[in-house]
């Protein structure tokens, strides 16, 4: 089991900033891929970004590329997502998963943090 728990959210205006952090424990996690995903309100639930634990490679959609940051603490076991340039269309629920291959195969999942992007 990998528990994760997601903090950071808040509300903010167009083309500021907020850091969402991931904290996991519970398993050794040299194995797994961590990152996040976004559910908007009556969308499905969408890749945003995710880092290989082991090689702190990260992987980015479309979207947020040259805007969000994922990286890695690995002495804290936290999974950072810094977002900048923040538009209207970020605003959703961003939730941290965890699994042992590629993001669309998580198998573990945080409660989810509010991010508000206001106009």
């Amino acid at each position: 089991q990998v528990q994760l728990v997601e903090s950071g959210g808040g509300l903010v205006q167009a083309g500021g900033s907020l850091r969402l952090s991931c904290a996991a424990s519970g398993r050794t996690l040299s194995s797994y891929t961590i990152g996040w995903f976004r559910q908007a309100p009556g969308k499905e639930r969408d890749f945003v970004a995710a880092i290989r634990w082991s090689s702190g490679k990260p992987y980015y959609a479309d979207s947020v590329k040259g805007r969000f940051t994922i990286s890695r603490d690995n002495a804290e076991n936290t999974v950072f997502l810094q977002m900048n340039s923040l538009k209207t269309e970020d605003t959703a629920v961003y939730f941290c998963g965890a699994g042992l291959n590629v993001p669309s195969t998580f198998n573990y999942w945080g409660q989810g943090t509010q991010v508000t992007v206001s106009s």
